[in-house]
């Protein structure tokens, strides 16, 4: 017996889920595949004791689309959480982002006047003209203090190399406030769902049919195995894919570079507050991970102890996840190599973070599953 799907979506992240949500509006049938053991993807949080941990890292909403923010808000009611994360660097800690609050802990300043007259200050005293490499780039944007203590540890932890061997576009700008306004995010809207982006992802996910601990090529050699055999299998007329593209073609052109991260959590029943905030960076090169999360603060408080995750950046391999492209210029070409022949896939929708080798904010994601979805039915 044949189950027939007009799609089989391959990831049940924010990018598949939207797909699919819209999918089923209008009619059609879908089959979503997972090759973890859960819904959501990066996104996705569970419930301990009346905290929703995020397992993947910190994700805070936030738009100045309105469509998009009232399409979220159809799907979840949002807190008014806001994003203010701090800086440890040493035995100094700093508001971030970078605002009169950093500048006037660092030195004393109380005006945006003093604050820029410092910066520029340092600036000129560098002399630099062409910025060869992240290191003059940031030193020539925001000075020495602000690179060294609240830059330079940080970035060459995320990317595992120094910043002087690092190309100067991956800051192209730094955004540095001269006002007393801790909010990191410029955007009109912003939050985070109660009760977690789960069972946000459960209601785009209504009506689909799902299969999670499934790989895509396996699940394909598997049911081609049943139809020839004259055994019960699934067939579907197009595939959105959203997984990495280069292995999606078994990497025959080579292998795209990612990062990825390692996420160590701490279950501390007995402590009501670690750290008083949600999200606090390690600047310093000497510690290991760049931040630690602590999940209560999302939702101001509430729950019984608390949780805490550090996480640590890490060289991408294979089995590993792959969280963030390295979209220098080598990837870059290679990725424009894989996207002529995913041009060249019929029936086969490529989408997502990895699907489009670029990293997106959650209202991106959800922006450009909208679009593909539009383009698929109009």
């Amino acid at each position: 017996m044949e189950r027939h799907f007009d799609y089989l979506i391959v990831g049940t992240g924010l990018y598949g889920s939207v797909f699919s949500h819209e999918m089923v509006k209008h009619g059609k049938k879908c089959l979503a595949i997972d090759r973890r053991k859960h819904i959501a993807g990066n996104i996705y949080t569970r419930e301990v004791r009346g905290i929703q941990v995020h397992e993947y890292g910190a994700h805070i909403f936030h738009t100045s689309d309105r469509r998009i923010w009232d399409y979220v808000n159809e799907l979840a009611e949002f807190n008014q959480y806001v994003n203010s994360p701090m800086a440890v660097y040493k035995d100094e800690i700093y508001n971030l982002p970078f605002n009169m609050n950093t500048f006037s802990r660092l030195w004393g300043v109380k005006t945006p006047r003093q604050a820029m007259d410092k910066i520029r200050a340092q600036i000129e005293e560098l002399h630099i003209d062409e910025p060869r490499n992240l290191e003059e780039q940031a030193l020539s944007l925001a000075g020495r203090d602000v690179y060294e203590k609240l830059i330079k540890g940080y970035t060459e932890k995320q990317w595992g190399r120094s910043c002087s061997e690092l190309p100067a576009f991956i800051i192209k700008r730094l955004p540095l406030r001269f006002t007393y306004d801790n909010n990191y995010f410029n955007d009109r809207f912003q939050g985070i769902p109660i009760g977690g982006y789960t069972q946000m992802i459960k209601r785009l996910l209504d009506g689909v049919e799902i299969m999670l601990n499934v790989d895509f090529k396996e699940f394909g050699r598997e049911q081609e195995i049943r139809k020839e055999q004259n055994h019960d299998f699934i067939s579907w007329d197009k595939v959105l894919y959203t997984g990495m593209i280069d292995e999606y073609f078994d990497c025959r052109l080579g292998a795209l570079e990612y990062r990825s991260l390692r996420f160590e959590q701490e279950d501390m029943p007995g402590c009501d507050n670690f750290q008083g905030n949600a999200v606090i960076n390690y600047t310093e090169r000497e510690i290991p991970y760049t931040r630690i999360i602590e999940h209560k603060h999302f939702e101001f408080g509430k729950g019984e102890g608390t949780i805490i995750t550090r996480e640590y950046p890490a060289e991408w391999k294979s089995g590993d996840e792959p969280y963030y492209p390295v979209n220098d210029e080598r990837n870059n070409d290679l990725f424009g190599r894989y996207r002529v022949l995913a041009d060249g896939e019929k029936n086969v929708i490529f989408g997502g973070r990895l699907g489009s080798y670029r990293y997106y904010d959650m209202d991106k994601v959800i922006a450009a599953s909208l679009a593909a979805a539009e383009e698929e039915l109009s």
